[in-house]
């Protein structure tokens, strides 16, 4: 009998990693050895596994210098509509393997190590993720990078390098800490600098009116240094750019009154200026009205809208030379696309830079403003929305403020003139909120200076056009549109599920990777007994290795023949982990999840699932049937391994609150059935799979409205459902916390009091629907059938998609799957 494969062995043999030539791998090694020589300057004695990854990152990275030239010298001779993706998320993670993977390297790198000795997943593991989001919206900007690239489009990503990214979560006797997230303290391999395209950005100061136009003066310099960081499509040998701005304080910062005393402080004071590339905000779904939040997003603006400009000036590959003055033209060179409304000072920034400096007339102005702009939204919830103090702005950025006046007082004309005397409509609609201390809306800014509004989801698109943005959609439907949201089947299946990747390839060949509507060939395969055992084989080995992975880093032991239910979100009510925890109670089965640190909600959840898997987990008599795992600091890489080895993907929010989620997605590609509510993307995910494959429960959005308006009484539900009663009634009388019996009342009085996202009324339907999915675990052939249907119905849920109706539909800008040239090719 032959022995089994080593993992090496077994590596090797998948095609979709790409042929380890000969000559391919002698290049590698040869490369390798020169960068641990004259890049590290280490020799094998004294290198550690650190520099070897090193090592092999630049290795790697010289693959795709070649072709990042090669691509902006491409994009300078055609001069291309260029896009611009402005997100003060960027939620990248690990770069190597992708770029292995995007360049067909994975299996020659693998074999170059190997021959060298060393352990390829142990060079990958001294990565750090680059943690610059804080979940959905900043993993979905890095999604877009890779799909824009992949579709030959000339799009930049544009962010901040912040030094500290999302913190590091630990959970100390149950509790959450953070810890900061020193992701650069070995420096970044991938990044290059370019401080010769430093740009200054201005603030504070006060406004001068002229007979000439408006001056900007007194105002304090910040300098923008920005990185750039490749972006390789996949195998077209394209290479785009991310480049992420790092504030610096000029040199005579602060010395202007120099005297002996105050130089050192002076010097001291630096970093002053430059704590606004330090920390990426932790808040996802809250808005919090920081100065320092208001001056980040102010910055990547402004340092992004003086490149979009330069650029837009020159036309030919390497020249200084202005060659383009006529502005008119920048809505056909030029796409601004903004994440959410934190990029929203883009829109009175190009204002200023066209009316101020460039001295356009203010409707010119504004014509180009907004065929140039477009604005993604990604929530419904109002404790979201970015609502800035007048008073803060008037301090920090004065002509953005006056700016943002005219823009509304003409606003406000226009709708009074389709509307005249509705005055109630005037306020609704107002950039600026009066009442108490006076906000600017930004989302309304964002409507009105953009010539397209896109929801995430089909449903959410819909609720903006009914509800929040009802006003806005009546006088102008023509700006509003869907995108649903996508991920990129690069990093989410062929990376980190090489044997899914491969047994689909092994059926229907390997362009799906670049097509994913191809899948749908998967439906005749349904019924094939060796692609369903094969199916289920790849995820019994996932979920092994994970078993593994978990054992070695978290110290608990689970049974990999256990179904793995898991929840992965960040954790908010909306999003409704509390459903899940009361399940867990009711029913003693594992799952998996990050808070912001200021909110204390969300903490005592954490401590709450923690005391749950205290009593659980050492509770003899269930033994290894049933386990609660609170799986600390997830991350991009860890979703990775995590995701891959999931059964039941728990996407719970109450209808109408999930924009659209993503990790659903990844779920349903990865072979996991969905325990879900009608909310979000999973709507389209039950269309395009059946909704028989989906285990949909709960109240649907018209279910939810029906409720507000008779009124939600959570007690109603306890008094009834005598489960859960029992189950609150745990949690109140410190069941799952003997030492501090009344830990966790501030949980029952939410649920039972003042539970906005309504956990009781859809309690009895997820318990029965949980029981549904333990009677089909137990026949694995149905199963897996159910995931076939599943993977088979991923395909509209590509990134590549979303891309490529964003670029048709918004951008106006072709995506091509044609290639560039090898750069080893002459011509």
């Amino acid at each position: 009998m032959s022995k089994p494969l080593s993992d090496h062995d077994r590596r090797k043999q998948i095609s979709v990693r790409g042929l380890a030539g000969v000559e391919n791998v002698a290049e590698l090694k040869q490369t390798f050895n020169r960068h641990l020589h004259f890049t590290l300057v280490k020799d094998r004695n004294v290198a550690a596994t650190r520099d070897y990854y090193f090592a092999l990152a630049h290795t790697v990275r010289e693959h795709l210098i070649g072709r990042w030239i090669r691509t902006q010298q491409h994009y300078y001779e055609k001069d291309p509509k260029r896009v611009y993706y402005i997100s003060l998320e960027f939620y990248m993670g690990r770069t190597l393997q992708n770029t292995m993977v995007n360049l067909a390297l994975e299996n020659a790198c693998d074999e170059a190590m190997y021959q060298i000795g060393l352990d390829m997943e142990e060079l990958e593991d001294m990565e750090e993720d680059a943690g610059l989001g804080n979940g959905g919206l900043g993993r979905l900007a890095a999604c877009f990078l890779d799909s824009m690239a992949s579709l030959g489009m000339a799009a930049y990503g544009y962010g901040i390098r912040y030094e500290f990214g999302i913190f590091n979560q630990k959970i100390a006797s149950g509790w959450q800490v953070e810890e900061a997230d020193d992701w650069l303290r070995y420096g970044n391999p991938w990044e290059k600098a370019r401080p010769e395209y430093m740009r200054p950005v201005h603030f504070y100061g006060k406004t001068e009116h002229h007979p000439d136009g408006v001056k900007w003066v007194d105002t304090q310099v910040v300098l923008a240094l920005p990185y750039d960081t490749p972006v390789p499509g996949y195998r077209n040998n394209y290479v785009n750019t991310m480049r992420l701005w790092s504030a610096k304080a000029p040199c005579e910062f602060n010395l202007k009154d120099f005297n002996i005393g105050g130089y050192i402080q002076a010097v001291l004071d630096r970093n002053l200026a430059e704590n606004i590339s330090r920390v990426l905000y932790p808040n996802d779904n809250f808005f919090e009205g920081k100065e320092l939040r208001l001056k980040q997003e102010y910055f990547v603006v402004s340092a992004t809208l003086q490149d979009i400009i330069r650029r837009f000036k020159v036309s030919k590959f390497g020249s200084r030379e202005i060659a383009r003055t006529d502005f008119s033209k920048l809505p056909d060179k030029v796409a601004i696309q903004l994440n959410d409304t934190h990029p929203s000072m883009a829109i009175p920034e190009l204002m200023r830079v066209l009316v101020d400096i460039e001295k356009l007339s203010w409707d010119n102005a504004w014509d180009i403003c907004v065929r140039t702009c477009a604005y993604t939204n990604h929530t419904v919830l109002p404790e979201a929305l970015e609502r800035w103090p007048v008073d803060l702005f008037a301090h920090l950025l004065p002509r953005h403020l006056e700016i943002i006046y005219e823009i509304n007082r003409r606003h406000l004309e226009v709708i009074a003139a389709k509307f005249p005397g509705d005055h109630d409509r005037l306020r609704r609609m107002s950039l600026i909120e009066e009442g108490g201390q006076k906000r600017i809306n930004m989302a309304h800014l964002c409507i009105v200076g953009s010539h397209a509004v896109n929801g995430v989801a089909q449903i959410h698109s819909d609720i903006l056009k009914a509800t929040v943005f009802k006003d806005f959609y009546e006088m102008e439907p023509h700006k509003f549109q869907n995108k649903t949201n996508g991920i990129t089947p690069r990093r989410w299946l062929v990376m980190c599920n090489p044997g899914l990747a491969e047994v689909i390839a092994e059926r229907i060949g390997e362009d799906f990777i670049r097509d994913l509507s191809q899948l749908k060939v998967l439906r005749k395969y349904v019924n094939d007994e060796a692609f369903i055992r094969d199916v289920a084989k790849v995820k019994q080995e996932n979920k092994l290795k994970f078993s593994v992975h978990l054992e070695e880093h978290y110290k608990v032991k689970i049974n990999p023949n256990s179904m793995f239910d898991i929840q992965v979100k960040r954790i908010h009510e909306y999003k409704r982990q509390l459903l899940n925890c009361l399940h867990i109670i009711t029913y003693y089965n594992p799952h998996f999840l990050q808070a912001a640190p200021g909110y204390h909600t969300a903490k005592m959840i954490i401590r709450l699932i923690t005391a749950i898997g205290d009593v659980v987990n050492n509770d003899p008599v269930i033994g290894d049937r049933l386990k609660v795992i609170f799986l600390e600091n997830y991350r991009v890489t860890l979703a990775e391994k995590v995701i891959p080895a999931a059964d039941l993907s728990e996407q719970i929010s109450t209808a109408g609150t999930e924009a659209s989620g993503t990790g659903n997605m990844k779920f349903m590609l990865n072979g996991a059935l969905t325990i879900g509510t009608m909310d979000g993307a999973n709507v389209e995910m039950a269309e395009e799979a059946g909704e028989d494959n989906l285990f949909i429960f709960g109240m649907r959005v018209d279910d939810v409205e029906a409720l507000d308006k008779k009124g939600y009484h959570a007690a109603e539900y306890y008094n009834h459902l005598p489960e859960l009663k029992q189950a609150i009634d745990q949690i109140a009388g410190g069941f799952f916390s003997p030492k501090q019996p009344d830990l966790f009342k501030e949980i029952v009085n939410m649920l039972m009091h003042h539970d906005r996202f309504k956990v009781f009324a859809d309690y009895e339907d997820y318990i029965k629907c949980q029981e549904k999915v333990n009677d089909l675990y137990k026949n694995p052939r149905e199963w897996t059938k159910k995931v076939i249907y599943n993977i088979a119905g991923c395909g509209k849920f590509s990134s590549d998609r979303t891309i490529a109706q964003y670029a048709r539909e918004i951008w106006g800008v072709e995506p091509t799957l044609e290639k560039l040239p090898n750069p080893d090719d002459k011509h």
